[in-house]
């Protein structure tokens, strides 16, 4: 006992007790089967956005595509595939650069999927406005409303991230505190209230599209798409409140694994909720996806 001394924090006693070994180092990597698994199924995840946003571009000129504006669903595929992309940013031996980038990458990319969402959830709204005869909102339908929209979004989202990089920039971390056996490799965002902020603004998006949906879900248009938008930003929600009390409860390359989990399962609720019934309609019930058919629904709903 005289002659005993305390290894260093980054090493751990051999079990003789008379040498002092390097502690493991830990985090999630593509060799092991966490790691692995999750990279296949954000792959498996952008190559099925992939071929719906194919399904859509062949089937451009349907009723069922065309509706609610094309080109704000092409813009949500896009922003979902890197979205997918994500998490394989989260996957590796971190490094102060990665470290930097990821949780930027993540916020700008959802905001855009999610300021795509709310454009298209208030275009629905407005188009009902502009039926109303002298309305205001007709010159604005076409491009304003989107463009304004997701470049509001894109904007303060962006003013958060460049806030949070210039003012206290995530870095890499050895992490010695949390285990006496092992080191954790993980990034520490240095500042939990930009990393909040940033989560905070995604989520008053989601609720802002949640809220402008379900007052719309009612709506009486065939190929009303705000039910669904309703449905994915309510698992959305529920997603990513879950994922706080995980997050902060786990270490290591399990709470990196939380992250990804909730990246891609938000976004896989966004992609089915939104996007597979239209696709049921394109390739499987192409007698209803035609302009006839909603003329027809539309007289007899008429005379109802």
């Amino acid at each position: 006992m005289k002659n005993c001394l305390k290894c260093p924090e980054d090493e751990w006693s051999s079990l003789q007790r008379d040498t002092c070994n390097k502690k493991p180092t830990e985090f999630l990597s593509y060799d092991e089967a966490l790691g692995a698994l999750l990279a296949v199924i954000a792959i498996i995840l952008v190559l099925t956005t992939a071929l719906v946003l194919i399904i859509f571009l062949r089937h451009r000129e349907t009723p069922t595509v065309r509706a609610n504006n094309r080109t704000l669903s092409y813009l949500i595929l896009i922003s979902l595939i890197l979205c997918f992309l994500c998490p394989l940013l989260f996957i590796g031996r971190p490094e102060n650069r990665s470290c930097i980038f990821r949780q930027m990458v993540f916020g700008v990319v959802f905001s855009l999927c999610e300021a795509c969402i709310l454009a298209k959830t208030l275009i629905v709204v407005l188009a009902f406005k502009a039926r109303e005869p002298n309305c205001k909102y007709k010159s604005w339908l076409p491009v304003k409303i989107p463009s304004l929209v997701i470049v509001l979004c894109l904007s303060a989202q962006l003013i958060l991230c460049v806030t949070w990089l210039l003012s206290s920039p995530p870095f890499l971390e050895f992490n010695s505190t949390d285990s006496v056996e092992k080191i954790f490799l993980e990034c520490n965002e240095n500042s939990k209230t930009a990393f909040y902020c940033m989560l905070g603004f995604l989520s008053f998006l989601a609720c802002l599209s949640f809220f402008v949906a379900f007052k719309a879900r009612n709506l009486p248009d065939r190929f009303n798409e705000t039910k669904w938008i309703t449905f994915s930003m309510m698992i959305f929600l529920s997603v990513w409140l879950s994922f706080l009390p995980a997050y902060l409860n786990t270490k290591g390359k399990y709470m990196v694994s939380v992250e990804i989990f909730a990246i891609l399962s938000s976004s896989a609720a966004v992609l089915v909720c939104m996007f597979l019934p239209k696709c049921c309609t394109v390739l499987l019930k192409r007698e209803i996806n035609t302009k006839k058919y909603l003329t027809v629904k539309k007289e007899t709903s008429k005379l109802k």
